[in-house]
């Protein structure tokens, strides 16, 4: 047998797998196609969101606040699915994986107090600070005769 009848019987499976995955993906594209809706009309194509229609542009600048709060929910959403997983497998890892979950939880915590101290949580605009100096006047009157 020769090496190019070796590799195609090795990896047969691969290539039907991948030849039905094309062949499915053409035929929901063709079947979309032909059974779709084929109206028309004046506000087919405009944005339409939980029952309120669009107003103004699309070009608004957000503050970055909006993302550092995504960013920070996936990361301690990512950190909850783990210890999750870690607390199904609680009997097998024993103390030591209890110690390692605590010190986990405890950089977690400390990393949540900083975001709070740097003010990253906080939607509210930054307060003004005017300081306010009161000086006292004397008023002598000082006549000389």
């Amino acid at each position: 047998m020769s090496t190019t009848t070796e590799v195609i019987a090795h990896n047969w499976a691969f290539a039907v797998f991948l030849i039905v995955a094309v062949g499915l993906c053409c035929l929901m594209l063709a079947g979309a196609w032909f059974l779709g809706g084929k109206a028309h009309g004046r506000h087919k194509n405009t944005p339409f969101e939980s029952g309120i229609e669009a107003v103004g542009t699309t070009q608004m600048r957000l503050s970055a606040k909006f993302y550092l709060v995504a960013m920070f929910f996936v990361i301690f959403d990512v950190e909850a699915l783990y210890l999750y997983a870690w607390s199904t497998a609680i009997r097998e890892s024993g103390w030591v994986g209890f110690v390692e979950a605590a010190i986990f939880i405890l950089v977690l915590l400390a990393g949540l107090v900083y975001l709070a101290r740097i003010g990253a949580l906080d939607w509210a605009p930054a307060r003004r600070r005017v300081v306010v100096k009161t000086t006292t006047v004397s008023h002598t009157n000082r006549h000389t005769q």
